[in-house]
């Protein structure tokens, strides 16, 4: 072979190399049927709900939002506007372990008697402590209205909603989870390191352009040597 075709294929690699690393994913997320079975005033109730989390870097951790598709329990009677508030937990698994609390705003129109409540957006904001990959899964859903409180439990062992691959500040493994139950997880000095996919791309994009330039830097060299061997 050449070394004119040995060239090509050199740079074809790197080329390659570059597009496989930026196309590496930050994050996966699915949405997982979750069974509610909920503990109310007036007695059981339950139902299946899709629920979907997504995550947004957001300064020194993660925007968690935790989407419900359908609605999982009903009022005897009418709920005025801004009468239910929701809020839940979001269980940590894989590297860290402990729960994130996440609220939504109230209704903001009234849900008519023996209607399945439709849940708001919940969010909060979850700061690793421990470096790996981090899987999100629904836990308790709990909805206070008129004065009264529902619980509603997942019953069949739902799998996560997202899996993120996150950094701990200076790159530890110690630490322990998050807060549970609190939304507020204790953070250690520092900055973290930038894991969101913007930042991931841009990183996957540094790394792909340094196999380029290597792959340029061996085609130079073999084009030297192959110019000094004909002389």
């Amino acid at each position: 072979m050449s070394y004119q075709k040995r060239t090509a294929l050199a740079l074809a690699a790197a080329v390659a190399g570059s597009v496989v690393l930026m196309a590496a994913p930050a994050a996966q997320a699915s949405v997982v049927d979750v069974d509610y079975q909920c503990q109310t005033p007036i007695g059981p109730k339950g139902a299946v709900s899709p629920i979907d989390i997504k995550s947004v870097r957001s300064g020194g951790g993660y925007r968690l939002t935790m989407s419900f598709q359908k609605g999982v329990s009903s009022s005897p009677v009418e709920l005025g506007k801004g009468a239910m508030k929701p809020s839940a937990l979001i269980k940590l698994g894989g590297a860290e372990e402990g729960s994130v609390a996440v609220s939504g705003p109230s209704n903001e129109a009234a849900i008519p008697a023996n209607t399945p409540i439709k849940i708001n957006d919940l969010t909060g904001t979850y700061t690793p402590k421990k470096s790996g990959k981090v899987t999100f899964t629904a836990g308790v859903l709990t909805i206070k209205a008129l004065g009264t409180t529902t619980t509603c439990t997942p019953k069949n062992n739902p799998k996560p909603s997202l899996e993120l691959g996150v950094t701990a500040a200076g790159g530890g493994s110690g630490g322990g989870g998050a807060d549970g139950g609190t939304g507020q997880n204790a953070q250690s000095g520092g900055e973290l390191p930038k894991t969101g996919p913007v930042d991931s791309a841009l990183a996957l994009g540094t790394l792909g352009g340094t196999v380029l330039l290597a792959g340029a830097a061996g085609v130079l060299w073999l084009t030297r040597r192959g110019q000094r061997a004909a002389s």
